[in-house]
């Protein structure tokens, strides 16, 4: 069963493909809701320069649209007790359409792994690993991570600080 972290509010298998072409009202709008996702409805439409009604359907329309994929609260996870963030590259032995799945299901079932790329070159995923310490990881690591089946070679990079992190993507006139 998964847990509250785990539903997405707006995930209705839309995927999106394509590049939609977005008006300015609508770029400011999701520029402002990356920057402050709990925005009211009122200040969203008076930076977007349009009424609150209008703000809110074209809120919903990029919602239904798979633009706006979720909401939630960026957590300081060091005060939460999880200090360690490891990038771990791994290296499956098959990567067929079965075994990518069953790999990508076990990763749903391990907390700790927070963030999870399927890659090309030289690993096939490339995983974000929060832990309390170092023994943390190494118990994970050991014990759920390299007795996974499929897994062929790990390797582990701790990051030692965060030097930028900006969620989303540019938008507007960011470049």
């Amino acid at each position: 069963m998964k847990s509250p972290e785990d539903v997405k509010l707006f995930d209705k298998s839309v995927k999106q493909t394509r590049v939609v072409k977005l008006d300015k009202i609508d770029q400011r709008i999701l520029s402002d809701l990356q920057k402050d996702g709990r925005m009211t409805n009122v200040d969203l439409a008076k930076r977007a320069g349009i009424s609150a009604p209008p703000c809110l359907r074209r809120v919903r329309n990029l919602e239904e649209a798979g633009l706006i994929k979720s909401y939630h609260a960026c957590v300081n996870h060091a005060a939460l007790g999880y200090p360690v963030t490891v990038f771990t590259m791994v290296k499956l032995n098959s990567v067929g359409e079965g075994e990518l799945r069953r790999f990508e299901g076990q990763l749903e079932q391990w907390p700790l792994v927070r963030e999870a790329y399927v890659m090309t070159g030289e690993s096939d995923f490339l995983l974000k690993i929060v832990a309390r310490d170092w023994d943390d990881y190494q118990d994970f690591l050991t014990n759920q991570l390299l007795e996974s089946p499929n897994v062929a070679s790990v390797k582990s990079s701790l990051s030692v600080k965060t030097s930028k992190f900006k969620a989303g993507v540019p938008i507007l006139d960011e470049y």
